[in-house]
């Protein structure tokens, strides 16, 4: 069963709108505190971040209204998405708010598990699949790059 335009509307505002507070919340952004930390020479410039972060969560939207048309038949989908989003949504206050690389760094290593779990759980439904792709690439590239803030910064 395809999901209705309303599903798939609802689901991506939501998702936009839940990635959009946790920034709002955690004042995420180029803060004097993130400004002074030691970056990566990869470490892409501030600006890229809300529009790329605008596009995955969209495209998540559009995953999460194809899994909740199989919540009936495959709940573990939706528990594995909202526990996987869950993690997404704390990491920018645990790295920007509070400022603990580690713990963000830890919080991103179980969202990509949890994300390659969905991914291997869904393999099968490439309605599914295929608007996620773009969020695994980025959630690697995250992890690597968090990992280095905090190799590069753990004496701050």
């Amino acid at each position: 069963m395809r999901p209705t335009n309303l599903v798939y509307l609802t689901c991506m505002l939501t998702c936009l709108s839940l990635g959009l507070l946790s920034g709002v919340l955690s004042n995420s952004g180029d803060t004097q505190w993130y400004l002074h930390l030691m970056k990566p020479s990869f470490n892409p410039p501030s600006f890229i971040f809300g529009p790329i972060w605008t596009v995955l969560y969209l495209l998540m939207g559009y995953a999460l209204a194809n899994i909740w048309t199989l919540r009936n038949k495959h709940p573990e989908f939706l528990t594995l998405f909202i526990s996987q989003f869950s993690l997404n949504f704390i990491w920018s206050p645990l790295f920007f708010l509070f400022h603990q690389i580690d713990l963000a760094l830890f919080d991103l290593f179980l969202m990509w598990l949890l994300f390659l779990v969905l991914v291997y759980k869904t393999k099968s439904f490439i309605h599914i699949i295929i608007p996620l792709i773009p969020t695994a690439i980025w959630i690697s590239f995250a992890l690597i790059l968090n990992f280095n803030l905090w190799a590069l910064n753990r004496s701050i």
